[in-house]
This record gives C-alpha cells, sequence and structure tokens, in this order.
C-alpha cells in the first residue's frame, strides 16, 4: 500500500510522507524485554530504497521527493493541513474499478490548492485505506496494473544497503555445495541461476487460510495476473463453505509436504521444458517462519525428490541489523531466484 500511496502522491504533482514499518508485535524478532519502542518499529528506508524514501526521481524529473513523517509534522503544522477523511470521500467510489478509484483521489489532489494534505479514517470505514482490502482482494486492482509497474515508484524501487549486505553475507550458503559438483566447476555458475524460491508461510497462517476460506477469499493483488501461471480454481462443484471447499482452499494457502515437494518438481520440469540444461534447477531456498519437524520432514521430501541443496530462512545468517529486515532479506534471495513459486493468498 505505501507503494501504491506514493504512485499517487507522484501522479498528483504532491510529495508522498512515509512512515516507519510499524510491526505486529507478535512478529517483531526480538523479545519485549529488548524492544526499544513498543509497540516496536523499523524505519522503511532499512528495508527498502527508491523514490518512496526520499531518493530522486530519474533525469529530468523534478517532481517532489518523499519526506518523512517527521519532516512532515515540521513543514505541516496540524493547523495548516487539509484533512480528507475516508468516510467522506469512499463511499463514492468503494466498488469501482482500482483506476476509477486512483483517478478520483488524484483529482482531490490536484484540485487542492493546500500544501498539506492528510487522509484520516473516518465514520465506519473498517479498512481506512486510500486503497483498502476490499480493492486488493480483488480483480478490480488490475486496472492499475499497467501505470503503477511503468511508474517510478516501481521502476527504481531498490534492495536498501542493509538487506544486500545481509544477502551479500549469506551467499555462501547457496553456493558452498558446488565445489563437489563437477558441473558447477566446469561451468563456473552462481547459484541464483539454479536456485528454486518457494514461500512456505505456517504457524499463525493456519487460522489465517481458514479465515480467507471462510470468505471464498481469492488470490491477492497482483498474484491475479491473468498472465500469471496456476490460478486459484476450486472446482465450481465443491460447496462452499464445506469441509471438502476448505480442504481446496488449504491445498493453495497452507500445502503439506506433499504439495509442495510436487509444486517444487513441476517447477523444475517446467523450466527444464524452457531452458537449457545448463540452466537446471538445483537449488531449492524456503522462505518460511516454520523451525519445527515439520520443516525437517519438508526438506527431506526436497531432498529425496533429486534436490542438490536446500537451505531455508532458518540457516541464515544475520547480525542484529539484518535479524529486524530479515523478511526483506528473504524477498530479495527470492527475487534474485531463476524461478519464485509464491502463496497468491499472502
Amino acid at each position: 500500500m505505501n507503494l501504491m500511496n506514493a504512485h499517487l502522491a507522484y501522479t498528483s504533482g504532491r510529495a508522498y510522507v512515509f512512515k516507519d514499518y510499524l510491526w505486529n508485535p507478535d512478529h517483531y524478532p526480538w523479545p519485549e524485554n529488548q524492544r526499544l519502542q513498543n509497540p516496536p518499529h523499523t524505519p522503511l528506508s532499512a528495508l527498502i530504497a527508491g523514490t518512496v524514501v526520499g531518493q530522486p526521481f530519474g533525469q529530468g524529473d523534478d517532481s517532489p521527493r518523499s519526506i518523512s513523517e517527521k519532516w512532515f509534522d515540521k513543514v505541516c503544522p496540524t493547523n495548516e493541513r487539509r484533512v480528507f477523511f475516508t468516510g467522506d470521500v469512499k463511499p463514492a467510489i468503494a466498488w469501482s474499478q482500482g483506476n476509477e478509484i486512483f483517478e478520483h483521489w488524484a483529482k482531490l489532489l490536484r484540485e487542492a490548492p493546500e500544501s498539506c494534505i492528510e487522509v484520516k479514517a473516518s465514520g465506519d470505514d473498517n479498512f481506512p485505506q486510500v486503497f483498502d482490502l476490499w480493492l486488493w482482494g480483488s480483480d478490480r486492482v488490475l486496472s492499475l496494473w499497467d501505470s503503477f509497474s511503468k511508474s517510478p515508484t516501481s521502476r527504481l524501487l531498490m534492495t536498501s544497503d542493509i538487506v544486500r549486505t545481509a544477502v551479500k553475507h549469506n551467499e555462501h550458503l547457496f553456493t558452498s555445495y558446488m565445489w563437489r559438483s563437477r558441473w558447477a566447476r566446469r561451468l563456473n555458475v552462481n547459484a541464483y541461476a539454479h536456485m528454486l524460491a518457494m514461500h512456505v508461510r505456517r504457524g499463525d497462517f493456519k487460522k489465517a487460510c481458514t479465515h480467507l476460506a471462510t470468505w471464498n477469499s481469492t488470490f491477492y493483488s497482483w498474484n491475479l495476473l491473468p498472465q500469471l501461471p496456476d490460478p486459484l480454481i476450486i472446482d465450481p462443484s465443491i460447496p462452499w463453505n464445506t469441509t471438502e471447499y476448505f480442504d481446496a482452499h488449504a491445498k493453495r494457502c497452507i500445502p503439506n509436504v506433499d504439495v509442495i515437494t510436487a509444486k517444487a518438481s513441476e517447477s523444475r520440469r517446467d523450466y527444464a521444458r524452457a531452458t537449457s540444461q545448463a540452466t537446471e534447477l538445483r537449488v531449492v531456498y524456503l522462505l518460511t517462519n516454520e523451525k519445527g519437524n515439520w520443516l525437517h520432514q519438508l526438506k527431506e521430501s526436497l531432498a529425496n525428490d533429486g534436490w542438490e541443496h536446500i537451505i531455508t530462512s532458518q540457516d541464515l545468517e544475520l547480525d542484529n541489523e539484518g535479524r529486524e529486515v530479515g523478511m526483506a532479506v528473504d524477498m530479495d534471495i527470492a527475487r534474485r531466484a531463476a524461478v519464485f513459486v509464491g502463496n497468491g493468498v499472502s
């Protein structure tokens, strides 16, 4: 949502105001007695880089650069701000296409004469974002893909220095097995070119999956793009809100060991057909919050299926800074991998 809000500000000729990343305390990597703030938060610029966190736009583009919330509070005191309340704006466009919602807000921002604008929640708006869950969880958001993907907000989005350093520090984990592989020595390859990254979310996600199935939820956001393979299609003959329906939905939301192993094998075959033998997938990286015996079973299953090297989030060597941004480290490794299999509802 930060990215789309930044894109809206850019299109409207205004500077985006970015905030720290605010954690759900249950997911913060440090115990409560070691936290510096409550609730805990991390500077957004520690997680990402680019125009969203104040870096310049392209050459010749003099659009106003993003500023921090602290600076906004300094240059835009409360009494100088114009406030738009979501409860006043959103009802008229609540179920419109994404591009129509975007243009409605952009028009408001362009035409407002005030220098300082703030958007606040109001009324019975349970999801008081400009672009809310009801939009991101439906195919109405897809009308925004073309403009967003071509925008400097997207094109100039980069990895932060902290994340890049942590990834570099852990690259030896993905290449340490190569010394014993004749093909690797002969071809002098890098691990990312032969890596399949898979997002395997566990733990509290089982409860979330049950909740999503109850709402008959589909894939989320850009995961709904029609050009992507393997869309979420549940047999229409299965009645909604039945045990059979929940099982079918869980297969895509929180798959078991056999389903994940089969998907990895399928991805390897598909990639081999599309490329040369020299770029065969051999390494699996699992982005996961799982730590117990179930993860051991998954790794064993993948190894038995012929994967030469299996690394997980739990194997990463992170210092204090890297631990704080561990989820972004995970995502950047996945971004570099030859193939990424995500969880479409996450």
